[in-house]
């Protein structure tokens, strides 16, 4: 690479949603539109128009089912776009996974509650549906960053939003966090406006649902975090581990609330090694959602492992 290229590639980079702009999202997109992921766009799974998802599949003649990633954005439930994370979609796709990014509604359209019947709906509708996209059903992870990654942490550890939209939760093998507000404490009054009586912090925040029953989580976050404190993950993983349930938390130094996210575009993936530590993960877990006892204390996956991503 020349060294005119090698600074715009860097300026690039520097930018990757450092502010969450178009620009940004631009720019980390942009690689996305070269790759050979197919994509499926804007597919229902409800009624509104923000319940719409996009599917992500790698090209590849291995007609054996492959384990499903959903992801959830943030934006502190007020804003995003499923589009805006193409290049989430393609990086987890080129990995091996079929990739599934829902929407879902936000306030003041919606509160607390709300959003997270339509995660689970979107869950649902990949349970019911993945096989013809390629996915395996038994195996479904449930990933997000921010307020995505509260999402996909309630829903895999409250069963009764699955539950109620239909969902199995035994078919949910794996979650994985990135800077997720796990321990939410409403701090503005748009938060306080989201999360408001009747209900409590024991319903809306996810430490409360710690069980054994919890599949094995991988968790993230920057040290440097000043929107999302890293205790959020600290708290969750100590909770996990002290129920038997298997985890993998890593707090990386001089990173912050959006750096473990930008890694995942190709600009700046080398702000921290996050794609290889979800293929590890993803490598070791179990082979079905049938597979024995999540039980376990530590960070050793069962033995009995999942195709390795591109096999």
């Amino acid at each position: 690479m020349s060294p005119g290229i090698s600074r715009c590639w860097l300026l690039m980079s520097s930018l990757v949603l450092s502010a969450c702009t178009a620009l940004s999202f631009g720019v980390a997109n942009l690689p996305s539109y070269f790759s050979r992921i197919q994509r499926t766009a804007g597919v229902a799974f409800g009624e509104d128009v923000r319940q719409r998802l996009d599917i992500y599949r790698p090209v590849t003649s291995d007609a054996a089912a492959r384990p499903v990633i959903v992801f959830w954005y943030g934006g502190g439930w007020t804003g995003g776009a499923r589009q805006d994370y193409r290049f989430v979609g393609v990086a987890l796709a080129q990995l091996g996974y079929l990739t599934v990014l829902p929407d879902y509604r936000l306030y003041p359209q919606v509160r607390f509650p709300q959003f997270l019947d339509d995660g689970a709906q979107a869950v649902a509708w990949v349970q019911r549906h993945a096989a013809a996209y390629g996915g395996d059903p038994r195996r479904i992870v449930l990933m997000g960053h921010s307020a995505g990654a509260y999402m996909a942490a309630m829903l895999a550890l409250n069963r009764r939003y699955l539950t109620r939209a239909g969902a199995d939760p035994q078919r949910i093998v794996g979650l994985i966090g990135l800077s997720g507000p796990y321990g939410l404490t409403p701090n503005t009054t748009t938060l306080h406006e989201i999360f408001r009586a009747p209900f409590t912090p024991q319903d809306w925040q996810v430490l409360p649902y710690v069980s054994g029953e919890a599949p094995p989580a991988l968790l993230l976050h920057g040290r440097g975090d000043k929107l999302v404190w890293p205790s959020n993950t600290e708290q969750l993983s100590a909770g996990l581990r002290a129920a038997g349930v298997r985890v993998d938390a890593t707090i990386f130094d001089n990173r912050g609330h959006v750096d473990l996210l930008a890694a995942l575009s190709v600009p700046a993936r080398a702000r921290a090694p996050v794609l290889r530590q979800i293929a590890d993960f993803m490598r070791a877990l179990p082979i079905a959602a049938s597979a024995p006892a999540r039980t376990g204390g530590g960070s050793n996956m069962p033995s009995q492992a999942a195709p390795a991503p591109g096999e």
